[in-house]
This record gives C-alpha cells, sequence and structure tokens, in this order.
C-alpha cells in the first residue's frame, strides 16, 4: 500500500469521480483550506504510443484532459485525468497533497490507490482473458 508519487498520481487519475470528491471532502473537514495554485484547466494532450515490433514511438492523436494544482498543509498536490471534470481533477490534486503533507487522511487516499489498483489490474485480466482465444501460436520448422 506504498505507492510512489508517480503511481499514486496515476491511480488517482482513474479513480472514479465519486470516490475522489468524497475522500477530498474528507481531507478538508478539518477546517484547513487549500490554495489553488492552478485552477482545474481543459486542454489537449498528445498521446504516443509505442509500436509493438521495432518498439518506434508515434502519435496517436489528441486526448481531452484536465489538470489542476493545489497547496495544502505546507505540500503541493497535483493531477491530471482525462476529460473534463474539473471538480474531480481538483479533488485527485487535494488527495495528491494530502499524503505530501502527511495529514490524517493519508492513509484513506492510499487506502482508495490500493482498491484503484486492484480494480485496475482485474480489469486487465478479464481483457487479457477474453484476448487469449484469439492467439496465434507459431510451430518452428527445423
Amino acid at each position: 500500500m506504498d505507492f510512489s508519487r508517480e503511481k499514486r498520481t496515476e491511480l488517482l487519475a482513474v479513480a472514479r469521480p465519486e470516490e475522489l470528491v468524497g475522500l477530498a471532502d474528507a481531507c478538508l473537514a478539518d477546517g484547513v483550506v487549500p490554495r489553488v495554485l492552478r485552477a482545474p484547466e481543459v486542454g489537449c494532450v498528445a498521446t504516443q504510443v509505442a509500436e509493438p515490433v521495432a518498439g518506434e514511438r508515434f502519435l496517436l492523436g489528441d486526448v481531452l484532459a484536465c489538470r489542476a494544482e493545489v497547496e495544502l498543509g505546507g505540500a503541493r498536490g497535483w493531477a491530471m485525468r482525462l476529460g473534463d471534470d474539473r471538480a474531480a481533477v481538483l479533488a485527485a490534486a487535494i488527495c495528491d497533497a494530502e499524503v505530501e503533507a502527511g495529514r490524517s487522511h493519508a492513509a484513506d487516499v492510499l487506502a482508495l490507490c490500493d482498491r484503484v489498483s486492484a480494480r485496475v489490474a482485474a480489469a486487465d485480466a478479464a481483457e487479457w482473458a477474453q484476448l487469449a482465444s484469439t492467439v496465434v501460436e507459431f510451430e518452428e520448422l527445423t
């Protein structure tokens, strides 16, 4: 349940909006006032992918994303999520700052990350299970 900051922000980026907003509300329930360093803003982000055989990277296209940055309890929090949900991205930034500041709900944020990680792993496993029947095995002739 100990995630690097990179992994934590990755998981907060795919958490359900209602989970994030509820947890951010709990983080702010003690009366701390976050300072918004970068208000939620929507824009496009260039998406690159790696071609699987040669490993060459190429531009796939632009995707809509929203980002925000806050300061809470003396620590900065940052988030970026796909789409245009400003409330969810602000909540994710608050959750990131909660952990960075070591505040009282940091463990709850990490628990959310743990649940999201399990959901992502289960979804990936289900997808691979569906794809398994399409795998083509080649024999090597000598």
